[in-house]
């Protein structure tokens, strides 16, 4: 594969959201339930929906389990962790309505999942992906994106911004030479606040004490700033947008560098391989980035289900490589438990530890509960 020229110009941009987005509140509330399900029950199997709208959050889904889960409660606990305690934020933890629709998953599933030999609990596609780029082996885009939109939400949650509300989303544009980020070109804020709050003193507090902090040196006296572009967002969060587990798909992995695959992570247990599957594609990508074997890394992995070993693996190093491709290749399906049993095994995921990937990010943490973020097979390679 031709190396990419080391003097080209180019933009990458990513996105992410804060907790209080519909859509990551959506994301967060069927973690919890699958955390609960998994603390009583570690082999609990789990398919957990939420939608929410105005005044309404229904879970849906599939759950067999020997534990019980009060949806009610975990529902309007997880809402009011986020923020939405106020009426006049216009939904709110305590008086919104808790639809419940959950049913026992299919045995024509269970039958291909509780073999023996534990196989794919469906079939799919999965990528993961490390750099050099960044001590986190991320892009950097996704990284400040989602600093960013955590930056927001420690702001409102510690008072150093009281006017801010939970909804918000950011975004920030890279000029690239080479592999290089030299500069922010446009950073994006949107930011639910009070009605009362001055445009003009939000605009600058949040440069401030959100973006300056978080972007430093990449700002520069031609760096575009859009922040609340249409002059207000009062009305936020279920009130004025329709959330839903799995929408943001990108913004929970790589913030569209790459490739991914098509199925979302939040309310899975780890039997279902869109979300264990990409976890191990991550965890194999980077530590062979770590072991020096590439300087960027992608890989691909597809299963069947019912069936344990990957139907396909794909490596590309984009030309970094210091080895040939079907060497690493050969490495990854031979130095990694690539085998659903094998994956939850090696990285631990039976345990409650998903409600905290349900927001900025399931990759770049040095969380513990990360697992998948070790690099504890580098050194082996």
């Amino acid at each position: 594969m031709k190396r990419r020229s080391r003097d080209r110009r180019y933009l990458l941009t990513s996105e992410s959201v804060t907790e209080g987005h519909p859509d990551k509140m959506a994301d967060k509330i069927s973690d919890s339930i699958l955390d609960e399900l998994i603390r009583q029950d570690s082999h609990s199997r789990v398919a957990c929906e939420t939608i929410l709208t105005n005044g309404l959050a229904l879970v849906a889904g599939e759950v067999t389990s020997e534990g019980y889960v009060d949806v009610n409660e975990v529902v309007r606990g997880t809402i009011a962790d986020i923020g939405y305690t106020k009426a006049e934020y216009g939904f709110e933890a305590e008086s919104c309505g808790v639809m419940t629709a959950l049913h026992s998953q299919s045995p024509d599933i269970a039958q291909g999942v509780e073999k023996e030999v534990q196989g794919a609990g469906d079939q799919g596609i999965m990528f993961g992906y490390a750099s050099d780029e960044t001590e986190e082996m991320m892009p950097k885009p996704i990284v400040l994106a989602h600093k960013l939109s955590k930056r927001l939400a420690e702001v409102r949650k510690k008072d150093q911004l009281p006017y801010l509300r939970p909804d918000g989303k950011s975004q920030v544009t890279l000029e690239y030479e080479g592999d290089i980020a030299k500069r922010a070109k446009d950073v994006v804020i949107a930011a639910q606040h009070d009605p009362d709050v001055d445009e003009m003193k939000l605009k600058e507090e949040i440069k401030r004490e959100v973006i300056e902090p978080i972007c430093g040196d990449l700002l520069d006296e031609d760096t575009s700033y859009n922040i609340n572009e249409t002059g207000r967002f009062v009305l936020g969060g279920p009130q004025a947008d329709t959330g839903l587990t799995g929408r943001k798909i990108i913004v929970d992995t790589y913030g569209g560098h790459g490739s991914h695959g098509g199925g979302c992570f939040s309310g899975k247990d780890p039997s279902k391989v869109d979300r264990s599957g990409a976890y191990m594609a991550r965890y194999v990508a980077k530590n062979l980035v770590a072991a020096g074997l590439a300087e960027k890394c992608e890989i691909q992995l597809s299963y069947a289900i019912g069936v344990p070993e990957p139907t396909s693996i794909l490596v590309n190093t984009y030309g970094t490589n210091n080895i040939p491709e079907k060497e690493i290749e050969d490495i990854a399906r031979e130095r990694f438990p690539l085998k659903p049993a094998s994956i939850i095994d090696h990285l631990d995921l039976l345990r409650p530890i998903y409600e905290k990937t349900a927001a900025y990010g399931h990759f770049g943490r040095d969380d513990p509960e990360f697992t998948w973020e070790k690099t504890d097979m580098a050194k082996k390679l």
